[in-house]
Parts: C-alpha cells; structure tokens; sequence
C-alpha cells in the first residue's frame, strides 16, 4: 500500500511534524487532526491577529507620537512591539493556508513569511530579555549604567539583535520551500536528504533555547537581584514593583513553556515515549492547542511591558481623548463632556521619565 504524505494541520506543524509509520501496510491517517484544525485555528488566530495588531500599533503610536524614544527602555519597547507586528502579519496568511489546506501563495512568500514569522517570534524573546536587563541595571547598578544606558546604546544593541534574530531565523529561509503533492500544494521544510531528522531536532533544541530556557534563566537572575535591591529600598511601591515582576516571569512561563515543551517532545518522541500512530496524533492536537496559547503572548506584551506604567497610560490616556473621543463627539454628542474637554486639553508632560513594566 502507498504511504500518504502526512500534510501540515497548521503552518507550525508544517515545519515540525514528522511523520512515523509503525507498520508499512498501516499508514497513520490524520484526517481528523487536518479537520479539527482547519475548524479550530483560523477563528483563534484571527482573535490573536485583531487583538495583537490593535495593542502593538497603540504601543507604537504613543511612542512616537509622544516622542519617548529618547529613553532607553522605549527603544527596547519599540523593537518588542515591531517583532510582535511582524509576527502578527503572517497569521492572515496561516489562516487562509490552515482553512484551505492549500497553499496559493507562491515559493517565495512561502520562505518570506516563514522568515517574518521566525524573525518576529526570536526578535520578541530576544527584546524581552534586553528589556530585563536593562532594569537588572537601572536598578541592581544604577550608578555604574548611567555611561551605557544611552539612546546610543540603545539603537546599536536594537541593530545588534536585529543581525542575531536575522541569523536564528536563516534556516526558515533556506529550508522553506512551496512542494507539490496530488495537485495540492503546502509549505513546510524540505531538509537534505537522509538529514531530516538531525535538522528537526535542531530546530526544535533551538527554539526551546531561545523562546523558553534562555528568557527564563536571564529573568531569573536580573529579577532575582532586582526583588533584593527593592526589599532594601524603603519606596512605598515596591510591593507592587515586585507583584509586577511575578507576574511577568508567571505569564511568560505559561505562555511559552507548554508549546515548547511540546514541541521538544513530538520531535523526539521516539526517545521520549513508546512510539504509535495515537500517540503521534495526541502530541500533534497538544502542538495546535499550545501554539495558539503561545501566540497569545504578543497580546499581552503591551500590557505588562507597556500599559502598566503609569506614564504610559497618562499618554493613552490623553491619546484617546484628543484623537478619540473628541472626534466621535463631533457625532456622538453626550461623549463631549466638559470634564473631557477640559481634561483633553491638557497635555501630559514631556519630562524624560522612563516608562517602566516594573513600577
């Protein structure tokens, strides 16, 4: 009996599920999985898409609107919101292929959109962990950071990871190719031959180190010494600096961890566990649910990196007021208050203050 390719049930499983056969009449049929996807993602990936894009451009206009990119962090913060944009711009694209099964977008937005979406996802984690340590410094060494933690600085370590997320995400580019099989056509990674499962394996040791064991242990040690150095300070915020921070080491790990643990164990699955089509197909439903789960990170991001600081949210604030609210009053009239007018005309100060996800 002919062995069916087993085709990608989502754009992930496209670069990661490996097929097994157990027994060479018996071929592990995965229709169900297919359909379960096709039914399931595209509205999931649509509500992370809408909620995403929404977050990360208000990030993006209070920044440069309100002209904050001469503050280190905001640099940082900056990048993290473009990272999450590039990522977010693939998923239209995933979900037409995850519905359809077909993928009519050519060879070359094929390795396009694979290399955005790498790009996005190793350009968030890597921000991530620039933005933990540039608080490690202004806080644990505040005097000794003042000489490094400069918009100069800033700019050339941003340009510095850009070129390192560019090098993780180059295998995408090489690897991703469009493939035709029985008048479909999909797009997942075609490795060297006879070195498939070596380059899998790779991939998927690399995302877990970069995306969970790597941000994890950076925020581990900078948040550890920064708990320490705020317990001395006798600022009567430091209770809710502290909460913030278990916060954001609790949701990056419930976020990320189960999709790479996944990951790591459907791609070595025959070390990890006895090896069977229902098991197989198990870890491939894990994979499509912690997927979604891990995506959903790039919407909180501008909530527990952005939206928590209180300056920030004074710019959001004034933002909606003067661009919003006032223009739907024009239509609406009970929106236009006169406490809203009187409190839209004022601005909020231009005073170089960071904007800080700790206080």
């Amino acid at each position: 009996m002919a062995t069916p390719i087993d085709r990608p049930e989502t754009e992930e499983a496209a670069l990661w599920t490996t097929s097994y056969y157990y027994d060479p009449s018996i071929p592990c049929e995965k229709i169900n999985i297919q359909e379960l996807g096709s039914q399931m993602l595209p509205p999931l990936y649509a509500l992370v898409f809408g909620v995403g894009l929404v977050g990360n451009v208000m990030v993006l206009l209070i920044l440069t609107k309100y002209r904050r990119l001469r503050i280190l962090p905001n640099i940082y913060l900056l990048n993290l919101a473009v990272s999450d944009l590039l990522f977010l711009s693939t998923l239209p694209f995933w979900i037409y292929y995850v519905k359809w099964n077909n993928w009519v977008f050519g060879h070359c937005m094929c390795k396009l959109l694979s290399g955005l979406y790498f790009m996005g996802l190793y350009g968030e984690c890597f921000f991530i962990i620039l933005l933990t340590v540039d608080r490690y410094l202004a806080i644990v060494h505040a005097v000794c950071a003042l000489r490094f933690r400069t918009v100069t600085f800033g700019i050339l370590s941003s340009v510095l990871t850009w070129v390192l997320v560019g090098l993780a995400a180059l295998p995408e580019l090489v690897f991703q190719k469009s493939q035709e099989d029985s008048e479909m056509l999909f797009c997942s990674s075609l490795y060297p031959e006879g070195e498939e499962d070596t380059w899998k394996r790779f991939q998927a040791v690399r995302v877990n180190t970069f995306c969970l064991v790597l941000p994890l242990l950076v925020m581990a040690v900078c948040y550890t010494g920064i708990i320490k150095t705020l317990m001395k300070c006798p600022s009567k915020r430091k209770d809710k600096a502290i909460r913030l921070i278990f916060v954001i080491m609790v949701v990056f790990f419930l976020f990320w961890a189960p999709y790479n643990l996944v990951l790591f164990f459907n791609t070595f699955q025959s070390i990890f566990f006895e090896m069977s089509c229902e098991q197989n197909k198990q870890l491939d439903v894990a994979l499509q649910v912690t997927e979604v789960i891990a995506y959903t990170h790039c919407c909180v991001n501008p909530v527990i990196y952005a939206f928590v600081g209180e300056k920030f949210l004074g710019y959001l604030r004034h933002f909606f007021r003067r661009q919003v609210a006032l223009r739907l009053g024009k239509y609406i009239p009970f929106l236009l208050t006169e406490k809203l007018e009187r409190t839209s005309s004022v601005s909020p100060s231009t005073g170089e203050q960071e904007v800080s996800a700790v206080f």
